[in-house]
């Protein structure tokens, strides 16, 4: 069974989007996965094809209602459905490499995309909604938060990367930032590859990697690096 992505959003026509170039595209479409984009609009009520209203308490923006996206979901989920249904948002936990590869070695996800200031709380408890992050900054919509959690996965899926090692030494596989990378020409504008890389002798490449892995991680991030030293690595 392949990767199934449904989305809800109130611009579906952004979809399939870069997830349609590339690796994804190419994956899309051997039928790796599969990508499914609804329109949120449709399960509006009245004339206008409204979604949102002001929020409780006032405030600015508007606030997209709990019934109608409750509607959207239950509409683009059959009985049965066991995939986690996810809400881009910045208040969410943020998405890392762990959770990554278990939504990779899942059925698919139901991905909803917020707009205006939010989402009515009530329909992120009723409908078990999992609240995602793809960092600490606010964009427009969830759309372009969803392409880049779908990104991160497809790539993932059995088949979709050529070589299965070049996932495997990547930032975050291991805890660790990536390590530096070099290829032809040996000399380019006054610096050459590392002689280290050109010796053959694999188990030296081996730990030079691995140390130039552990120097970029405690100098650039040194969250993970915390995490490294004490095992507490979840990426």
């Amino acid at each position: 069974m392949s990767f199934a992505a449904t989305i809800l959003s109130l611009y579906p026509d952004m979809f399939p989007g870069p997830l349609g170039a590339s690796l994804a595209g190419r994956a899309l479409e051997r039928g790796d996965w599969s990508l499914e984009a609804r329109q949120i609009r449709d399960h509006a009520t009245d004339r206008h094809r409204s979604v949102d209203d002001t929020p409780a308490g006032g405030g600015a923006g508007m606030v997209l209602r709990a019934d109608i996206l409750a509607s959207a979901i239950d509409a683009a989920t059959p009985e049965g459905d066991t995939r986690p249904r996810l809400l881009m948002s910045p208040r969410g936990r943020p998405l890392d490499q762990a959770r990554v590869r278990t939504l990779a070695g899942g059925p698919g996800a139901i991905i909803v995309c917020g707009r205006f200031e939010g989402v009515d709380q009530r329909v992120i408890e009723t409908r078990n909604l999992e609240e995602v992050s793809v960092g600490d900054y606010v964009l427009s919509g969830g759309e372009l938060a969803a392409m880049v959690l779908l990104d991160a996965v497809v790539r993932l899926l059995p088949g979709v990367m050529g070589n299965v090692e070049s996932g495997a030494f990547e930032s975050f596989e291991t805890g660790l930032l990536e390590h530096p990378h070099y290829t032809r020409p040996r000399d380019f504008e006054g610096l050459s590859i590392p002689e280290i890389l050109t010796s053959g002798d694999h188990a030296r490449i081996d730990r030079w990697r691995r140390a130039e892995a552990e120097e970029l991680t405690r100098q650039r991030r040194p969250d993970l690096w915390r995490r490294h030293l004490t095992g507490e690595d979840d990426a």
